[in-house]
This record gives structure tokens, C-alpha cells and sequence, in this order.
């Protein structure tokens, strides 16, 4: 499992699979997510606009990445 660190209080789907490196551009991640490729803490997610928090996990293209909390920062 890998990890995405955030310094706000959450991160939008679409955000999160595009900071992965997954994809290039904000169209292929909504591609991705319309296309049902996408799980969320465990379950099918179409919405690119989900708001994920510390803690939560997305699953996509055959990883899976938990948002969390950047060291230092409790913005």
C-alpha cells in the first residue's frame, strides 16, 4: 500500500489518482472513475468529486493508496 500525504483537510478523488501518476490529465482520471475502475475504501466509487480524508484508501489500477496526514501539519 502506498501512500499519498495531504496538508488539507481532504483530497478529491480525482486529485488523488492524478497525484498518484496514474494518469496525465484530469480527463483520463474521470475516464477511469466512470468506468467503474475505482474502489474506495473497499467499495465501487463513480463520484470524481469524493472527498477522501486521512485514513481513507482508493484502489486503481492494481494499487492501492491511503491518504495521509503530513507530518507536521494539522491544517
Amino acid at each position: 500500500m502506498k501512500e499519498i500525504a495531504i496538508h488539507t483537510e481532504y483530497i478529491q478523488l480525482q486529485q488523488l489518482i492524478k497525484l498518484s501518476g496514474s494518469t496525465l490529465t484530469g480527463g483520463e482520471a474521470k475516464e477511469l472513475i466512470q468506468q467503474g475502475g475505482v474502489l474506495v475504501n473497499g467499495e465501487a466509487c463513480a463520484m470524481r468529486g469524493k472527498k477522501l480524508r486521512p485514513g481513507d484508501t482508493a484502489s486503481f489500477g492494481g494499487e492501492t493508496y491511503r491518504v495521509v496526514q503530513e507530518q507536521g501539519r494539522a491544517d
